[in-house]
């Protein structure tokens, strides 16, 4: 994270600094100024967090009017607005103090009827993360408007499906992710995984790539919560595709047909056969980390029909307790004829990782093809010394 901790750095917020004075030159901005040294040696998320603060102390009142402080940031952020150059990393602390500021007036019961907008500050605040979403994507913020309230932001969030602008069309699936990248959980989203199918189905078929990505990956995000969910949905959108359906459900199902889930198995083709799969081969049974396990195995069909194979193989790591943990991996899907045969090789690297640290000692590899588990075999995995 190194590099992007400076995505945020004293030349941005020093940027940002003067587009709000040019949008409002009523404040200082002396807090946001100051913030620009502030924000040295900190992580992404922590300079944006201090960054924001500064916003909103310096747009605050002195009187603490929660409902006259979110209508001064959100005419200040769109006057902003007005010029190209609020583009950017700077963009993320900026939809942060907004959503700061529009549910902290909406909580409060402040009067706001008699504002510039004409929806209350919840409404009118997604409806402001919505404008900065094509600056970058406000996938972060609007997290908290879900927790707050699920029913009211999503039903605010269903018509930006209907939207001229892919980024805002995908911030209604991306945001709603319940288990988006680096972004903080919604417990409601995890609880009830339905509530967001019906943004799914509104953007199934978008015309931009970029969305139905999102699509796919918020599917695969569901199956995580509701696999019957995920299989009855992909089922109904299979039923009536477009060019691109197979391949959103595809993506979208990728974790279960991992897990052998056998509805996923089933409407992406790979039935329930038995083919022959041969002993695993490996060039070397002991792999000296930083390296690779290159293996090889042919696998089959013996029956008398064309099948279509999702071939998979497990590894099963050494755990620091010394028990194991297994992953699956997708190698490859293949269609055979009776009796045909294919050989498969890979090169499975093994490398130290921040997101897995490896332990040495005996490993195993499993093939598993169309959910069924085939040949295993040991290897060992020696640390480097010295």
């Amino acid at each position: 994270m190194g590099v992007m901790n400076e995505l945020i750095d004293r030349t941005t917020v020093v940027r940002l600094t003067a587009l709000l004075r040019d949008a409002d030159s009523s404040r200082d901005w002396i807090a946001v100024e100051e913030s620009a040294d502030a924000v040295n040696g900190l992580q992404l998320r922590a300079r944006s967090d201090v960054v924001a603060a500064a916003i909103l102390r310096d747009n605050s009142g002195a009187d603490d009017d929660h409902a006259a402080n979110y209508r001064r940031l959100a005419e200040t952020v769109r006057r902003a607005l007005r010029e190209n150059a609020l583009a950017g990393w700077m963009v993320w602390p900026v939809s942060e103090a907004v959503t700061s500021a529009a549910l902290l007036c909406w909580s409060s019961g402040m009067p706001h009827d008699d504002g510039p907008f004409d929806n209350d500050p919840f409404d009118d605040g997604l409806d402001l993360l919505s404008e900065l979403t094509p600056r970058l994507s406000s996938e972060f913020a609007i997290r908290r408007f879900l927790a707050a309230d699920l029913d009211r932001a999503v039903d605010r969030i269903l018509p930006w499906t209907l939207s001229d602008d892919e980024h805002v069309r995908r911030l209604a699936t991306e945001g709603t992710r319940a288990f988006l990248p680096w972004a903080v959980r919604v417990a409601e989203l995890t609880a009830r995984p339905e509530k967001t199918v019906p943004i799914l189905d509104a953007l199934r078929r978008d015309p931009s790539e970029y969305v139905r990505r999102s699509v796919a990956n918020h599917l695969n995000d569901l199956s995580r919560q509701n696999p019957g969910l995920v299989v009855q949905t992909a089922e109904r959108w299979m039923r009536e595709p477009d060019e691109n359906t197979r391949w959103v459900v595809r993506h979208g199902l990728r974790t279960l047909v991992k897990k052998a889930d056998p509805g996923a198995l089933a409407l992406m083709g790979f039935s329930d056969t038995s083919v022959v799969a041969s002993e695993i081969s490996v060039v070397d049974d002991t792999v000296v980390l930083p390296g690779a396990l290159d293996f090889s195995f042919s696998v089959t069909n013996d029956a008398e029909s064309r099948v279509r194979l999702a071939v998979d193989y497990v590894v099963s790591y050494v755990k620091s307790s010394g028990a194991l943990a297994e992953k699956v991996f997708k190698l490859t899907t293949r269609d055979l004829e009776p009796g045909e045969s294919v050989e498969l090789r890979k090169r499975h690297a093994i490398h130290q990782m921040t997101t897995r640290v490896h332990y040495a000692g005996t490993h195993l590899i499993e093939l598993q093809i169309n959910g069924r588990r085939y040949s295993r075999r040991s290897f060992e995995v020696e640390l480097p010394t010295g």
